[in-house]
């Protein structure tokens, strides 16, 4: 898509702070964070909303969503116990679909936010 900031992200027209990529997904951090820690994962192939995935990309959006757990553990964000059992810290997964579900960017992506709180409230 011409105009579509994630794919010139993606094609590195734009510039981002990457970390991570693959043959298929770039994570990178987000520009206007709403935790201590806020990455984007994104297909690096255009779909503009979740519904626009069908049956044959659920391999594609398993990976996004397994990719998590590893960005957390590397930004410190990653579900920790204590000696009882309790998680005492965690991360939030979320991807926004249309505008009543408060998408901004029309590319599919997953936003993967941690540390203390409190956030700043997420759409």
């Amino acid at each position: 898509m011409d105009n579509c900031l994630f794919c010139k992200i993606a094609a590195k027209t734009i510039p981002s702070s990457v970390v991570y990529e693959d043959e298929e997904l770039l994570a990178f951090k987000d520009i206007n964070p709403a935790a201590p820690v806020h990455l984007l994962v994104i297909p690096k192939k255009h779909y503009s909303t979740l519904s626009d995935c069908g049956s044959d990309d659920a391999p594609l959006l398993g990976r996004m969503l397994a990719l998590a757990p590893r960005l957390a553990e590397e930004h410190g964000v990653s579900v920790v116990y204590d000696t009882d059992g309790q998680p005492t810290r965690g991360y939030k997964t979320l991807i926004n679909s249309g505008p009543d579900g408060g998408q901004e960017v029309y590319h599919l992506h997953l936003h993967m936010v941690g540390g203390p709180r409190p956030w700043r409230a997420m759409r």
